[in-house]
């Protein structure tokens, strides 16, 4: 939405606006939801750098600045929208990440960042405390050592005095509304993330709490998204000016909140015919369930089931993403290379290079947190009898058609467990303005691509907001209204062969690396 004043002047007559807090984990946003009944218009609000702080050998999130830049935000918003002509506010983070708070309502400390250390090695003291079978079955998500469950483990184990004091635990987004409304929640979608709930009761999971030594007194009941908190604060209402807002819960996990956006043209069943990629530094891609799916075959191939908006199961994989490239363009620029480093002109290269010349492993435990991802994803190749690619472009083009096959090699998966076929990839999240990966989507999974809303996640978290208050009588509504304000973008397959055959070389890579 452009910033025409006397078009915002005349919505303001006209519309409900709703604000939505979107964090992400190397930036925060607040954006406007202005909605006429017939459409929904985006407005960036305010925007502000948001990232791991290093302090004595462990990251952290530094949660008191990302409060102060909400508060900013929310300033503006009412300035520029009136604050009294604001509907509610909710807030979406990313998942598994948590604050504690202790007696007298204290905040223990700044929150761990889900890429710090201390979780190294978890997964064999949780073993020894209950397998795997056990966990999985009573959560249903995948093993992954950043989950809270290894990272408040971390702190038992070591005598953490902040668990000790603990008297309630919040995720990333239940803080931020605690702090709007003093209330405090666990929201349902976050809280999936944990792997410490369980997903087919609805409810922590309070034996394998019990059996890793971990309080279940500090656990709230989940809340579901759509529920609405009350009003602000009143000091918070009066220095934002948004003296009318409620705080209403969208799906506080981004994803939960991108999934919602996702413009299908029809209800998910048991066997729903499509499924999506969330694209952003993480590539979530899974369909839509009503009920979990916790079997032996989901664990093997350590698939998760998380809470949507609606009361649905998001059965997805987590993938590397856009992390890939998003590491190689950091290290350019730091180490001073020449030439324009703009994501246009990045993607431009790879479209130059050789196509289905190098192949990575996305996931592969090389790609993590590497010091230089450029000399990572060259080992790869060098180590795998490759060769190394020789140009930015080229190493571009590795990375992107790397995530293009493992999405194949993951929609394969999704189908065999739902027993269905997906006939069409929804695309939704920042990644879909790289057209060049779109396209390699479309033809590496051999199946019709459809990108947008690029501002899904906060598009979603608006339509919760909307769907609470009555504007919106179903998700199903809410999607062909998503369906008519923004664009999409249809890509069809090409070359199934060629990438038929480079699949097959992939699988062999991946089995052999």
């Amino acid at each position: 939405m452009g910033g025409n004043a006397a078009w915002m002047l005349n919505a303001i007559m006209k519309t409900k606006n709703y604000l939505a807090v979107d964090l992400g984990a190397s930036s925060g946003r607040v954006l406007a939801g202005v909605f006429d009944g017939e459409r929904l218009q985006i407005e960036q609000i305010h925007r502000f750098d948001n990232g791991p702080i290093q302090a004595a050998g462990h990251l952290h999130w530094d949660v008191l600045q990302l409060w102060a830049n909400i508060l900013s935000g929310l300033r503006i918003a009412g300035t520029r929208l009136g604050g009294s002509q604001i509907t509610s506010v909710g807030v979406d983070t990313w998942g598994v990440d948590f604050a504690l708070l202790g007696r007298g309502d204290e905040l223990l400390g700044n929150p761990y960042h889900y890429r710090d250390a201390r979780t190294v090695g978890m997964f064999q003291r949780a073993f020894q405390m209950a397998d795997r079978e056990e966990i999985f079955s009573q959560t249903g998500v995948q093993f992954m050592e950043l989950n809270t469950l290894y990272q408040l483990l971390a702190m038992q184990l070591s005598g953490s005095p902040l668990l000790d004091a603990a008297e309630s635990f919040l995720m990333m987004p239940d803080v931020f509304h605690w702090l709007l409304t003093g209330e405090q929640v666990n929201e349902f979608t976050n809280a999936t993330t944990t792997q410490l709930f369980n997903p087919s009761k609805r409810a922590w999971s309070t034996a394998l709490l019990e059996r890793l030594g971990l309080p279940s007194h500090i656990f709230h009941e989940a809340v579901a998204p759509g529920s609405q908190l009350g009003g602000l604060r009143r000091e918070i209402a009066n220095e934002t000016g948004l003296t009318r807002a409620r705080v209403t819960l969208p799906g506080t996990h981004d994803t939960a909140s991108a999934v919602m956006a996702v413009p299908a043209s029809n209800l998910s069943g048991q066997s729903p015919d499509w499924c999506y990629i969330s694209s952003g530094t993480w590539s979530l891609m899974g369909v839509e369930i009503p009920d979990p799916l916790i079997n032996n075959t989901c664990q093997n191939f350590n698939f998760t089931n998380e809470g949507g908006v609606g009361n649905t199961i998001r059965l997805l994989k987590n993938i590397a993403g856009l992390w890939l490239i998003q590491e190689c363009r950091r290290i350019w620029i730091q180490q001073g290379n020449k030439g324009d480093w703009d994501w246009h002109r990045i993607v431009e290269s790879a479209r130059d290079a050789p196509a289905l010349k190098f192949h990575i492993n996305p996931d592969h435990g090389s790609f993590v947190s590497p010091p230089n991802m450029v000399d990572a994803i060259c080992d790869f190749c060098r180590n795998s009898g490759q060769g190394v690619p020789n140009s930015e472009g080229a190493i571009i083009r590795c990375a992107l058609e790397s995530l293009a096959l493992r999405y194949r090699e993951v929609l394969a998966t999704l189908e065999s467990l739902i027993d269905s076929t997906i006939q069409t990839i929804h695309i939704v999240g920042g990644g879909t303005q790289n057209e060049l990966l779109c396209q390699m989507t479309a033809d590496a999974c051999n199946r019709q691509v459809l990108a947008g809303p690029v501002e899904a996640t906060a598009i979603g978290n608006v339509m919760t907001q909307s769907l609470a208050d009555g504007d919106v009588a179903s998700i199903t509504q809410a999607r062909e209204l998503i369906r008519k304000s923004f664009p999409l973008r249809q890509y069809e397959p090409h070359e199934p062969a060629r990438w038929d055959e480079a699949f097959s070389r992939y699988q062999t890579l991946i089995k052999n690396n």
